[in-house]
This record gives structure tokens, C-alpha cells and sequence, in this order.
């Protein structure tokens, strides 16, 4: 089709040459023969492009055709599994396993918590007081407190009654002087 087209234009081209060449010569009735013969041929390359467009059309139609069938089978298989696998699914039965996981679930959950509760019951009494028996100790070593020897200097006297230290110095009430008293202590402990 492109070569018939494309010698169609080989003729035009042709035809202008020597529609020029006879109008040269001053031969008028053979220029409008040659002239009418171009429309004509003009006409035709143009069918030609036209018929061209439709094939491509046709072509672009048969092949979305094509596709449209391709995509309706699988469709179609898509669909015939689905069926399957919605006959082969019992729903009242999924339903019933899920509840018993549940409840089985729960069930585990709370003996966990049981068994973990138990143990830490178990353990928690001599192993949490003796490590913060050893964390205040550490702690007291650090700071140069010694608890036993300062439980025993400790007043044993009722609160606010304004007793003498062996230092000779009154105790006030006020906190601060017990803590300056407790400082000199330790300084003196140092030396």
C-alpha cells in the first residue's frame, strides 16, 4: 500500500515537471489534460493516506478486542477459583477455631501471670531486702556513715526535751545543729 501510494507521488511529482514544461511551450490544452490528471492522482494519494488511517483503526480495534477476550478468560478462571475456594471455606467452623483460640489463649495468659505472681512471691523476700540492705550500706560506706555505730549514739530521749551533749553544747531543736554535730563527728573521726 505504502509503495503504491509512494509511486502515486513519484507521478505527481512528475506530472508537475511536465505540466511546467508544457506551459512553456504554450501547449494550454495538453496543461489542463496533464492538470486534470494530477487532481486525480492527488485524490488517490489521498485515499490512499485515508485508507491507511482506517487499516491502522481496524488494527487498533482488533487488537483492544484481543485484550478485552484475553482479560474476560482470565476473568473467567479468577471467577471458577473463587467459587471453589467459597464452597471449601466453612465459615460457622473458622468462627468456632478462632473462639477456641481465644479462650485457649486467655487461658495460657492468666496461668502465666499465676506462675510469674508465685514466683515472684518466692524470691522476692530474701533476695529484695538483702540487696537494699547492700545498696544502703554501700551507699552509707560511701558517704562515711557507719548505721550501727550512729543507731547507737542516737539521743533516746523524747523529742524537744533540750538534753546536753557530752560536748558540753545545748541541742536545739532546730535540725540543722544535730547535722553540724554529726559533721564535726566525722571530722574528728578522720583525724
Amino acid at each position: 500500500m505504502d509503495r503504491e501510494r509512494q509511486k502515486l507521488e513519484q507521478q505527481e511529482k512528475k506530472l508537475i515537471l511536465d505540466i511546467k514544461n508544457t506551459a512553456k511551450k504554450n501547449q494550454m490544452s495538453a496543461c489542463k489534460v496533464m492538470a486534470l490528471d494530477l487532481v486525480r492522482t492527488r485524490k488517490n494519494i489521498q485515499k490512499f493516506y485515508q485508507m491507511r488511517t482506517q487499516l491502522q483503526a481496524v488494527s487498533l480495534r482488533i487488537q483492544t478486542l484481543r485484550s478485552n477476550q484475553a482479560m474476560a478468560e482470565a476473568m473467567k478462571g479468577v471467577t471458577k477459583a473463587m467459587k471453589t475456594m467459597n464452597k471449601q471455606i466453612n465459615l460457622p467452623q473458622i468462627q468456632k477455631i478462632m473462639m477456641d483460640f481465644e479462650k485457649e489463649s486467655e487461658i495460657l495468659d492468666m496461668k502465666d501471670e499465676m506462675m510469674n505472681d508465685a514466683m515472684d512471691d518466692a524470691m522476692e523476700d530474701e533476695n529484695d531486702e538483702e540487696e537494699s540492705d547492700a545498696i544502703v550500706n554501700q551507699v552509707l560506706d560511701e558517704i562515711g556513715i557507719n548505721l550501727n555505730e550512729k543507731l547507737v549514739e542516737a539521743p533516746s530521749g523524747k523529742l524537744g526535751e533540750g538534753r546536753i551533749k557530752e560536748s558540753g553544747q545545748p541541742m536545739l531543736a532546730n535540725g540543722d545543729d544535730d547535722l553540724q554535730a554529726r559533721l564535726d563527728s566525722l571530722r574528728s573521726d578522720k583525724k
